[in-house]
């Protein structure tokens, strides 16, 4: 169990400050996670003491840096078991793996009259990539629906899924109903009719032990702001077998093997998918951030957070002026809780939240199709992390308690 008390909250100096004349409740995880102090100390240590191009040099600097990005890579290995560290390719982040996959691997299997399928729940970053590829294709674009509960359907993915599909692309867990897709079961679904998957893992991997071997995902992307690294770094996994038939994504440095006036030979995996100068001091972020989470585990961190949404989804649904999308038990639920105060516009309730000094999200979420599809326009989404506490669930029940008060009766209380 993760402990409650200031020692852990203390390695994350940003969630001491006030807001608003209130200290800061910060449940905006889904959208970004903040940055312990051993992440950003590693970012001023790289680049005080080892700032150097990777791969490229011999001298000193550019040895520690192409040691320091290696084995960040080889953390991310081992913290996704993936079968070999050629395996994970970095990227800017979840949009930049997908929009990867879709313009190689899709661009060459993807014919016209083949199917893509995916979920109705998508992020846009797990959507427009599919979207534009089946435009350009000539495909069919399939979507998954849900169940009365908000999960996903799986008896509707068996009837999507068929032998015209080449790729299933699905989130892990969603951004806004807070469920866990179940991959394992869609990847062989999909693989008995030749279809790869695609898994979407933003708002996973933070939150859960992965293994993407069991899960038996052909592709798996995931982002380091959300899981307490640095912003504009990435990974892409994927499978070897695939990733030695697509052709790269970019050209340029670093990605080649032999270059002549007419012709060019690419690198070795991974480094024929990273052209350029890569987010060097990003990567060594990102291995800091792994190492804070491996350090508590995985498990536990899973743990802390269903033991906030068990201790807060019930009274948020036993709340008659608060409507909850996504299922309502919470042993179905992650720390992402959609919602709207019954009358009131989510910007509005996020807006008078804020004055509460508690920061939630409020808008579509980049999942425009499901807020259609949910019948509405934009929701609010509280997101809790491994530093939230009760307290803050507290707090948050609190501030919604405030806000519809004020909006009722225009009464608030006194600072």
């Amino acid at each position: 169990m993760i402990n409650h008390n200031i020692d852990l909250r203390a390695d994350f100096p940003i969630l001491t400050q006030q807001v608003n004349n209130e200290p800061l409740v910060y449940l905006d995880n889904a959208a970004t996670s903040q940055r312990p102090t051993t992440v950003t100390d590693s970012l001023l240590r790289f680049y005080q003491t080892d700032n150097a191009n990777v791969h490229r040099g011999v001298h000193t600097l550019a040895e520690r840096a192409t040691n320091q990005y290696e084995t960040a890579r080889r953390k991310v290995q081992q913290f996704i078991h993936a079968a070999e560290t050629s395996e994970i390719i970095f990227t800017k982040g979840t949009t930049d793996g997908l929009n990867l996959i879709a313009s190689t691997y899709g661009e060459q299997v993807v014919q016209a009259g083949d199917e893509i399928v995916i979920s109705i729940m998508e992020h846009h970053s797990n959507l427009i990539p599919w979207q534009q590829l089946a435009l350009r294709k000539r495909a069919t674009l399939k979507y998954v629906g849900l169940t009365a509960e908000g999960e996903l359907d799986l008896e509707d993915a068996a009837t999507k899924i068929t032998d015209k599909t080449k790729i299933v692309a699905v989130a892990h867990a969603s951004n806004v109903l807070g469920v866990v897709n179940p991959l394992a079961k869609l990847a062989q679904l999909a693989h008995q009719h030749g279809a790869v998957l695609v898994g979407d893992g933003a708002q996973a991997a933070p939150h859960m032990a992965v293994d993407v071997q069991a899960l038996d995902v052909d592709f798996y992307a995931f982002s380091g702001h959300k899981m307490m690294g640095p912003t504009g770094i990435g990974v892409l996994y994927g499978k070897r077998r695939w990733l030695e038939q697509m052709p790269p994504y970019q050209f340029g440095g670093e990605m080649i093997d032999s270059v002549h006036q007419q012709s060019s030979t690419w690198a070795q995996l991974p480094y024929k998918f990273e052209a350029g100068t890569q987010n060097i001091a990003g990567a060594i972020g990102l291995g800091s951030a792994i190492d804070y989470l491996s350090e508590i585990g995985m498990s536990q961190v899973t743990e802390h957070e269903q033991r906030l949404v068990n201790y807060l989804l019930p009274k948020l649904v036993a709340n008659p002026d608060i409507e909850i999308y996504g299922p309502h038990n919470p042993q179905q639920h992650t720390g992402v809780i959609a919602f709207n105060l019954k009358g009131l516009h989510p910007h509005d309730v996020a807006t008078a939240l804020d004055m509460e000094g508690v920061a939630v999200r409020a808008g579509h979420h980049c999942a425009q199709p499901l807020m259609a599809y949910l019948g509405v326009v934009a929701t609010a989404r509280a997101s809790f992390y491994l530093y939230n506490t009760q307290q803050d669930a507290d707090r948050l029940i609190a501030a919604l308690a405030e806000t519809k008060e004020f909006f009722s009766h225009g009464v608030i209380k006194s600072k």
